[in-house]
């Protein structure tokens, strides 16, 4: 740093240079801590218990393991037990809390961080930056499903933090996954009409939040969803936020069976069932049915789903003045003789196919009247404004563009099913504000899968 080269180097160099000095010197700091723990040399044998017995562990070896670390690669020496017919037992990773892989629990930590936000080749590159450790690929898809391996233990077992809000919300809809082409898939020269280039896969997403009451007038949901001006915080009251908001999907589970997650968390967060439970959903039949009968609570259809089936049925009735005004039977359409064109079919005349299409319309605004009045007893928008309660479905709108859009349909994404379903759910724990409480959990769940046997020292 006080050499005379150093001293006419500009600050972005000089920044480079200490970044890769330090991370050396950090990295021999590490392999001198490792060294002073020792081999792991606890005694000349083990004796591990078993169904059909006590057995021991006599052939002692020294091994030397290599472990990327975010300072680098370090070498780790530690003795190792064994038996005929049984793998080696380790001491001293079960007291450093080694993973099985060759990265450390920190880099892989980074690694999943990165990759739930970013494309895999983005993830690896940054990671290679900021630590000076090359990752492959592959190995980050390795490490990807093993991370994922206890997100149900995890909201299994994990206590939800206490609410303020009165009112337990949940939401379920479905989006769409782009996967991989099936091996043997024959390449398509021309798509016909309507064929997509990729066919998706529907993931289940759902979300639970508690949100306190929030009355509101029909006048004021309008402007809402129409406003014309930015709005201040002196202009009205300010909704209330989420709280303790938990989105998540799956791809490989079906929907009854994550509906089913979704009642265990609400009763999780309400066991005395003292707060008022609405769920939300589009106007899927056979997801109402299913929502209906596992949750039972109050169902609201998603308010904007609504004005979408309104607006088509509108579309039949022309405004004053437009081309096509009026009604079936009467109109200019209909108002002259019907004339005979180069065919010399009557069926083929312009007057006679608007005619159909109109029928056809007539048809289809019919159709959709009779689904909303079917939906009638989940449109009681007036009563649920009254109690305070939502009446759209944001939260598992947006779950659907956070979660699954905007991670999993970027330009060129196919995913393969296993993978789309880590990523998911590691993403899920990302934004859920979960992951800091999560990654701990997983360390130690891994630690039980690779020392689930105890042992005690034999001496001499």
């Amino acid at each position: 740093m006080a050499s005379t080269r150093a001293l006419q180097l500009p600050l972005h160099e000089i920044e480079s240079q200490q970044q890769a000095r330090g991370r050396e010197v950090q990295r021999l700091l590490l392999q001198a801590h490792l060294e002073r723990r020792g081999d792991g040399d606890v005694g000349p044998a083990l004796r591990v218990p078993q169904q059909a017995g006590t057995v021991l562990y006599t052939h002692r070896r020294l091994r030397t393991r290599s472990l990327k670390t975010i300072f680098g690669p370090v070498e780790i020496n530690r003795m190792g037990y064994s038996r005929d017919g049984a793998p080696s037992i380790y001491p001293l990773d079960q007291a450093l809390a080694l993973p099985a892989r060759s990265f450390s629990y920190e880099l892989q930590r980074r690694l999943v961080k990165a990759a739930v936000q970013n494309p895999f080749h983005e993830s690896v590159e940054a990671i290679a930056d900021l630590t000076g450790v090359s990752v492959p690929k592959r190995s980050l898809e390795e490490i990807l499903r093993d991370a994922a391996l206890d997100f149900d233990a995890f909201y299994q077992e994990r206590a939800p933090a206490p609410a303020q809000g009165s009112i337990l919300v949940a939401a379920v809809d479905g989006k769409g996954i782009p996967m991989v082409k099936p091996g043997g898939a024959q390449p398509t020269v021309r798509l016909t009409k309507g064929q997509k280039a990729n066919r998706k896969r529907m993931a289940t997403v759902a979300a639970v939040f508690t949100r306190a009451p929030w009355v509101r007038t029909p006048e004021q949901v309008v402007e809402s969803l129409f406003r014309t001006q930015r709005q201040t915080p002196g202009d009205g009251q300010t909704p209330p936020r989420p709280e303790n908001k938990r989105v998540w999907a799956s791809l490989l589970k079906s929907k009854a069976a994550v509906t089913e997650e979704v009642a265990q968390e609400m009763q999780r967060r309400d066991p005395e069932g003292s707060k008022t439970r609405v769920a939300l959903t589009d106007g899927e039949r056979a997801l109402q049915i299913l929502v209906e009968g596992t949750l039972g609570v109050t169902l609201i259809l998603d308010l904007l789903h609504v004005p979408e089936k309104l607006w088509k049925a509108a579309y039949v009735f022309p405004r004053r003045g437009e081309p096509g005004s009026g009604t079936l039977g009467s109109g200019p359409h209909l108002a002259h003789p019907v004339r005979r064109r180069q065919s010399g079919r009557q069926g083929h005349s312009p007057e006679r196919r608007q005619t159909r299409t109109l029928r056809g319309q007539a048809q289809d605004a019919a159709r959709r009247c009779r689904l909303l009045i079917s939906q009638s007893r989940r449109m009681r928008y007036d009563a649920y404004l009254a109690h305070g309660w939502p009446i759209a479905s944001g939260p598992v709108e947006g779950a659907c563009k956070n979660l699954i859009k905007d991670r999993m349909e970027r330009s060129g994404m196919r995913w393969t099913a296993e993978m789309a379903e880590a990523i998911v759910q590691l993403r899920a724990i990302y934004l859920s504000g979960d992951f800091d409480r999560y990654w701990p959990f997983h360390i130690a769940k891994d630690q039980q899968r690779l020392h689930p046997g105890h042992w005690s020292v034999v001496l001499k």
